[in-house]
Formats: C-alpha cells, sequence, structure tokens
C-alpha cells in the first residue's frame, strides 16, 4: 500500500491510537510496523487474530502481558560473548516469566473448551525455560539487584560487611558522642571516596589523626577517616572489593546460562510482542465501540453506521456507506459544509483499517474488501516552492493515480474538476470517471457540477449519492443519502433569509431550464424519499411491536416448559414413592410366600388357594389408570376379542395363567387355574400364546420310609467354614435342593476376605444345573449373599 495514502486518510493517527495500549517494546515494534495488507489470507487472519483477542477480553479481560523491554539488544550482546548486567537480566527474567504465565492462562482457556481461530497457534510457539527462569529468579530482583541468594559466598560476604560497617559505625559513633564532639562541624556520619567519615572543623583536623578524604566548599570542614577507624574501613573496603567479582562472576554465568537459549528468547520475545499487538486491538475496537468486519474477496464493501474513528462518537454522523455489489462508482454532489470529505475519507481509512487487521467503528455483519491499492485526491495540494496551482497540483496527484490504477483499486475523488473552468471542469471530471470506469477500479467522488448529477444517472454501475440538508435550519444533516443526487438550495436559503420574492424568480429564468427541471426532479425525489422514510418507520414501529410480542410468548413458552418440568418432577417424585412403598408391601409378600414355601417342608401342605391369594396380592399392587378403564376405545377394542375352549388366558385379577374350559354365560367362562377351576367374566381375561415349554416343579414334601419330612432348607449358611469344606457342603446342598424341586436357594456366605464367596459363585458358574445367580437384595443380605436359580 502506497504510503501517501496513510498521510492523506491520517492512518497514522490511528496507529498512535493503537500504540497507547501496547505494554511491551516488541508490540510497540508491530504497531510502528503496522500497514494494510492486500492478500486475501492476510487480512482475514489478521482480522480472526482480532475477533479471538476480542474473545479473550470479553470472556477473561485480556491477555496476561507484562511489561517487557526490548531483549534484542541482550541477546546480542550475549552473542558475541560480553556479561549482561543486573538489570537486563532482570528484564529477561520477567519476560521469561511472562511466557509462563502465559502459557498457563492458554492452556486454562483450552480446559475450559474455548474455541480460537488463530491465538492458540501463536501460544503454541511459545518456548518455556523454567530451570533457567527459575535461576535467575533466585539470583536478580526485579530491579537488577543480585540478591545474597545468588550463591552461598556472596551471603557469606555480605554478611561481612554488614558486621563491618557496624564496627566501623560503632566507632564513630562513640567519637560523636566523646568530648571531642565539640571539634566536628556537625555530629554525624557521612561518606567520601566509599569510606565512613565524620566532617571536622578546619582547624581542629589534627586532633583525630587518620586520613582527610575530601573538604567543604568553603573550606572551613574537612572530611576525616580517623585512625581508628582506618583499619575497619580497609577491611570493610576488601569485603565490597570481593561482593563486586562475586556479583561479576554470578552475573557472567547466568549470562552463559542463556547462551544456549538465543534463539529461543528472541521467539519469546516475538510472539509475546504479537500477542501483546492482538491484544492492544482488542482494548483499541472496545474503546471505540468498533466490531470485527467480514471480508469480501470481490470487494463488495458494505459499512453499516459507519463512523470516522478520529471524529468524537458524540459529534460524528453514522452512515451507510456500500460500494462494489451493485455499483462500482458513487458520485456525490451538493454544497460544502456537508460532509462529502469526511465520507470520502471515512470509506478509505476505515479499509485501511480493516486491511490491517483492527476492529472498525460499523455496526455488526459489516463487510470490507481487499484493495491492491487505495489512492486518494483530497484538499488543497496547491504547492508554492512548485509554482502550481490548485487545478494543477490535483491534476498531477489524477495523473499519476490513472498511470497506475487496476481492477482491484479503490479511487477516493475530492472535487473531482476544481479549479478551473466549471464547463471544462466537468468535461475533465466525467471523462476521469470514464477511465476508472474502463479499468474496473472502484470510485467515490464528490463534486459541484450539475453535469455529473446527470453522468450518475446514465452511466451502468454507477449511482448519484448526496449530503442531506435541511433547508428549515439552513444546516446539514451530514447524513449520506445513496440514490438521490444534491441539489442546489440557493433560492430555498435566500428566500428564508428574506431576499424579494421578483428577485428570486428573475434568477430562475435567468438558469438553464434543464437545470432547474432537474433540480425539481431532485426535489420531488427528496420529498417521495421522505414520504418512504416515514411510512418505514411506522412499519418499523409495528415490526418492534410484533417483536415484543413474540419476545413475550418466548418468554411464556419457556416458563411453561419450565413449569411442565417442574410438575414432572414433582409427579416423579411422587411416583417414586409410591414405587418405594409398592416394593416395601411386596417385600413383606415374599417374606409370606416364603413362609409357605417353609411350611411346604413340614407336615401341612400348602394350598393351591393360598399361593393364588398371593400372586393376588401381588398383582393389586398395579395402579389402573381410571381413564383408561373408562376409556370407551379400549372397551369396544375388549368386546372384539374372541375367546374359544382351549385358549391360554391371562386372568387379570389373580395375574395367573389359565385356560378356558367352557363358556358358563354371554360373557363368563369357566378357567382352569392349576388344581381350581374358577368362572371368569371376559373383561377380566386377556388371550395369550401358549407356553412352548411347561416345567413341573415339585414344591411339595417328601416323605421317607420313617414317614418323617425332608430337612433340606433353602437357604445354606456357609459362614465360618474353611474354603475346602464350604464348597464341599456348597455341592451337596445343591444336589439336595435339585431333588428338593426348589426353583432358587440363597447360600449365604458372608464377606470377610470373599474367599468363600468366590468358590460359592465359581461352583455355581460352572454347575449344568444353575441357570443364573446374582447377589442378595440389600434387605436379605446385600452382596454377603447369594440366590441361585435353578434351570
Amino acid at each position: 500500500m502506497n504510503r501517501k495514502i496513510s498521510q492523506t486518510l491520517e492512518f497514522d493517527k490511528i496507529k498512535a491510537d493503537l500504540l497507547r495500549h501496547v505494554v511491551t517494546k516488541a508490540g510497540e515494534e508491530q504497531v510502528q510496523q503496522l500497514a494494510p495488507f492486500s492478500q486475501f489470507d492476510k487480512v482475514e487472519a489478521s482480522l480472526l487474530e482480532t475477533e479471538d483477542a476480542y474473545k479473550i477480553l470479553r470472556l477473561r479481560g485480556g491477555i496476561p502481558v507484562a511489561k517487557l523491554e526490548n531483549v534484542k539488544p541482550h541477546m546480542k550482546r550475549i552473542e558475541i560473548g560480553a556479561m549482561l548486567n543486573g538489570l537486563e537480566l532482570a528484564q529477561i527474567g520477567r519476560m521469561l516469566r511472562t511466557v509462563l504465565d502465559v502459557q498457563r492462562f492458554f492452556e486454562q482457556l483450552r480446559d475450559d473448551d474455548i474455541t480460537l481461530h488463530h491465538l492458540y497457534e501463536w501460544y503454541e510457539k511459545l518456548v518455556a525455560l523454567p530451570d533457567v527462569t527459575k535461576q535467575i529468579q533466585r539470583a536478580i530482583d526485579e530491579d537488577g539487584y543480585v540478591t545474597d541468594d545468588a550463591s552461598v559466598e556472596l551471603k557469606g560476604i555480605r554478611q561481612a560487611i554488614r558486621r563491618a560497617e557496624q564496627g566501623v559505625r560503632e566507632q564513630l559513633d562513640s567519637i560523636l558522642r566523646s568530648n571531642k564532639s565539640k571539634y566536628l562541624s556537625d555530629t554525624i556520619v557521612t561518606m567520601r571516596n566509599d569510606r565512613y567519615v565524620i566532617p571536622v572543623k578546619s582547624e581542629y583536623r589534627s586532633q583525630f589523626g587518620g586520613v582527610v578524604h575530601d573538604q567543604s566548599a568553603s573550606g572551613q570542614t574537612v572530611f576525616v577517616e580517623p585512625k581508628q577507624v582506618v583499619e575497619l574501613n580497609n577491611k570493610l573496603r576488601q569485603h565490597q572489593i570481593s561482593e563486586r567479582k562475586e556479583i561479576e562472576r554470578i552475573l557472567s554465568e547466568l549470562s552463559n546460562e542463556l547462551m544456549p537459549y538465543r534463539q529461543d528468547i528472541l521467539q519469546n520475545s516475538f510472539v509475546l510482542g504479537k500477542l501483546d499487538f492482538a491484544n492492544a486491538k482488542a482494548i483499541y475496537g472496545k474503546q471505540l465501540k468498533a466490531t470485527v468486519p467480514h471480508v469480501n474477496e470481490e470487494n463488495f464493501v458494505e459499512l453499516k453506521q459507519a463512523r470516522h474513528p478520529l471524529i468524537a462518537e458524540d459529534k460524528v454522523v453514522p452512515n451507510d456507506i456500500i460500494i462494489g455489489e451493485e455499483y462500482q462508482a458513487i458520485v456525490i454532489t451538493g454544497p460544502n459544509t456537508g460532509g462529502k470529505t469526511i465520507t470520502l475519507k471515512t470509506l478509505g481509512l476505515l479499509q485501511l483499517m480493516g486491511q490491517a487487521g483492527l476492529p472498525l467503528p460499523v455496526d455488526e455483519e459489516s463487510t470490507i474488501g481487499v484493495f491492491s491499492q487505495i489512492y486518494a485526491d483530497i484538499g488543497d495540494e496547491q504547492s508554492i516552492e512548485q509554482n502550481l496551482s490548485t487545478f494543477s497540483s490535483h491534476m498531477t496527484n489524477i495523473v499519476d493515480i490513472l498511470r497506475h490504477l487496476d481492477s482491484k483499486s479503490l479511487v477516493l475523488f475530492d472535487e473531482l474538476g476544481a479549479g478551473t473552468d466549471p464547463q471544462e471542469g466537468a468535461a475533465l471530471a466525467i471523462s476521469i470517471l470514464d477511465e476508472v470506469g474502463a479499468s474496473g477500479a472502484f470510485v467515490m467522488a464528490t463534486t459541484h457540477y450539475p453535469e455529473l448529477k446527470v453522468y450518475g444517472y446514465n452511466r451502468p454501475a454507477t449511482i448519484n449519492a448526496s449530503m442531506e440538508f435541511d433547508v428549515d435550519t439552513l444546516s446539514p444533516t451530514y447524513r449520506l443519502l445513496i440514490g438521490v443526487p444534491g441539489r442546489s438550495n440557493a433560492f430555498d436559503i435566500s428566500k428564508r433569509l428574506g431576499l424579494n420574492h421578483s428577485v428570486i424568480e428573475r434568477a430562475k429564468q435567468i438558469i438553464d431550464g434543464e437545470s432547474q427541471d432537474l433540480n425539481d426532479m431532485i426535489s420531488d425525489l427528496e420529498n417521495q424519499r421522505k414520504m418512504t422514510e416515514t411510512e418505514y418507520l411506522e412499519v418499523r414501529h409495528f415490526v418492534d411491536e410484533a417483536e415484543a410480542l413474540h419476545h413475550d410468548l418466548k418468554e411464556a413458552y419457556e416458563l411453561f416448559f419450565t413449569e411442565r418440568e417442574k410438575e414432572l418432577s414433582k409427579a416423579k417424585q411422587k411416583a417414586n414413592q409410591l414405587v418405594e412403598d409398592a416394593e416395601k408391601e411386596a417385600e413383606k409378600i415374599i417374606q409370606d410366600i416364603r413362609q409357605l414355601q417353609l411350611r411346604s417342608q413340614s407336615e401341612s401342605k400348602v394350598k393351591e388357594h393360598e399361593l393364588i391369594d398371593a400372586k393376588t396380592q401381588l398383582a393389586n399392587l398395579k395402579h389402573e389408570d381410571n381413564h383408561l378403564v373408562k376409556n370407551k376405545v379400549l372397551k369396544k377394542a375388549k368386546a372384539k376379542k374372541q375367546f374359544k375352549v382351549g385358549d391360554d388366558v391371562l386372568v387379570e385379577t389373580y395375574g395367573q395363567r389359565g385356560n378356558l374350559v367352557k363358556k358358563v354365560g354371554n360373557h363368563d367362562w369357566q378357567v382352569q387355574l392349576g388344581i381350581l377351576k374358577m368362572t371368569v367374566s371376559e373383561d377380566d381375561m386377556t388371550v395369550i400364546a401358549p407356553e412352548k415349554e411347561t416345567r413341573v416343579r415339585i414344591t411339595g414334601v417328601r416323605s421317607d420310609s420313617g414317614g418323617s419330612r425332608s430337612s433340606v432348607k433353602t437357604q445354606l449358611d456357609l459362614r465360618g467354614k474353611r474354603y475346602e469344606e464350604a464348597v464341599a457342603e456348597l455341592d451337596q446342598y445343591i444336589d439336595a435342593a435339585l431333588l428338593a424341586g426348589y426353583p432358587q436357594v440363597t447360600i449365604v456366605h458372608g464377606r470377610g476376605t470373599g474367599a468363600i464367596k468366590q468358590g460359592v459363585q465359581e461352583y455355581l458358574r460352572s454347575h449344568s444345573q444353575v441357570k443364573s445367580f446374582a447377589f442378595a437384595p440389600p434387605n436379605q443380605g446385600g452382596d454377603g449373599a447369594t440366590i441361585a436359580t435353578f434351570r
């Protein structure tokens, strides 16, 4: 992009505003080197980085990049073998700590599933140097001071220095408190030539002996190192020299440690500068209330409610600026001070900013193009030194522009053809616009010439535009009206200012008839536009009402579903409670059945009707919905059932399978239920498929020759047995239970070490007559017992 356009459109001022938001020297370099890209992929990538930074700023308050100095000179010195000082090492240490902080920050973003377009790629280029970072942090503080922890030797030396300083001060303090204090100019201890001294009146210098290091400007005071502290000062000085040598050794060692990591440190500095620059773009955009635009490869530009970024928000008038898709040329006509030039600059500057990857002060869903060059001829460029007139300077610039034009260029002409004879100027303006159009470039031009209004109507891909002017207030509104050419307001303004009506009428007769017709046509267009705008506002009002109603309905809809979910939740809780109650009741019935099974081993036999009664109780736990019972459709479906002798049916009242023996009434049948025959209504029966295979289990009792009952129980307790003993007893018990005809048995093995439990389950798994096994329910022992079901 040519340098001149940046100066003309004041792009450098945008960079100066952006510069205030960077905190690193590398970020400053990024801003100073900032220029618009002319490649689509680079523009898109740069804007996506800005969008990433916007998201981070919104969600996390920005990227945590600390204030960092330029470390390039430091790396250059290390490269030639020089030693860095404490401040330089502190700056490198701060940068390396920032690398670790930024890495942790982006890792947290990833853990939180925050998606970014490009900034993760930059984060991955950071190289952490934790060991070197710790070394510098331990040895150097933020201000470059070498700490006591830098080495054991340095710590010992500094302790010796503190003791020596204390000894010197004690000696000097004793002099200050002695009767010799009367010879002093002031009772203080000070330093000269890095040695502790006291101020002595000049005439008494011999009272203390020692060495005179300095005297006051008046000569009345000399600074004396008394003889009793000379040796102590010498020792202190030796310690200080040792300290300096140890510090130099430490700094040299740290500098050598950084030697292998020069490129990594330079890369870290560059990447942090990129992240700082992206952060600055987001902060600048937030301050400007800007958005990130879309990019169009075909250079269709649509800037919605565009504002000039260098004009205060409370003063600038936003405008929709559209060019490229339906028309490639816009001709703006109208009077001066209406905002034509600002509109030109707004389009050009926002396009430059967008191609540089910056956010724009426009509404959402705005679009920019990617132009190879943006040219502008704006303002009075008259040059006294070159003796060029206004027209000549403009024409020189235009000639240069036309020489370099291509189909990917955007051209901005301000007051095209001005500065010469109006008739010739208008003809030149039309010819220049034709030349630009022939090249395929996009152009926005402002002019006063009425001939260009007709040009805007007659030329394809060209449209008129104007800046609105309020005749009532005699002031411009600065609103861009695309599709409506500007008209002269001289007669209206003169009339409102009180010029005689006859003078105005004579003036109208003097001007060309076509010009008057054109002004009348433009006036009519403006009236139609205002009518259309009024209708639009009315429609907009109804749309807003409809949106508000839609919003209310949406809220009501969401409230309905929320309440429905609450009611469903309550119903589920109530159902769960019913199920829990039913389970408790079922558990009680099952215990009763188990007692009946135990009775089967005693003298009395279980009666069939007792089993049916227990099963009926279980069936009664099921609650039928009343509305289903009364449902006429279901009744009709039931009435259509065809029953015949021999059918297998389910008697719903008892929950038992039976077989139809004979019909005993219009809707009643005799049903064989086990050993019982019962009369059952058709409404209480459902035809079911016949059993494929019937297995008869012997659930009664067995008698031995002595007449006693079998002693086989439905539960085996193996707790306290050894493993081999337990498995042997289990084998005998399973055989006995199978002979007794039990459908299932319970083996109590306890928890313990788990050995017997494992042995029981391995045995059951390998037994051919065991259909399945599982731990007992919690109320029957849980995983301390296993229930085995036989085939």
